[in-house]
């Protein structure tokens, strides 16, 4: 795969692709428009992260590409990729119990705190794709 270059963008089966972790300066893009939403993508080599209506939706340390991101009340599913191992994080619904999936391989049940906030790690060798399934209990 490859990274954003325009940092975000829809895709045809009308997900969101976001992030460029090439980038060695932070870069962002304020106003995307997407399903009546405002996304704003701040990424560079440290850091992505996205937020929906100026609230919290994904971040990375250090930064990645996110392929086909989609999200609803029961369900995340994306694909990630950077050059290094990655501490991913995602806001879902606060003290919920989640499954979840990463690479195909189910990892466990987590909980997300009372900020409603999922942290996973995520192995990363160069540039490989790696699917993440994140479903509530």
């Amino acid at each position: 795969m490859a990274v954003i270059d325009e940092l975000i963008r829809e895709e045809e089966n009308g997900s969101i692709s976001f992030g460029n972790y090439e980038l060695t300066t932070k870069t962002k893009k304020d106003g995307f428009e997407y399903n009546g939403d405002s996304y704003k993508i701040k990424t560079f080599n440290e850091i992505t992260k996205l937020e929906r209506n100026g609230m919290f939706v994904y971040e990375s340390v250090p930064g990645t590409v996110v392929h086909e991101f989609r999200a609803n009340g029961e369900k995340v599913m994306f694909s990630v990729e950077g050059p290094a191992d990655s501490q991913v994080t995602l806001e879902l619904e606060a003290e919920t119990e989640y499954k979840v999936h990463v690479g195909g391989v189910y990892v466990g049940k987590m909980a997300t705190n009372l900020g409603g906030k999922l942290n996973i790690s995520v192995e990363l060798e160069d540039n490989d794709l790696v699917d993440i399934v994140i479903e509530k209990q």
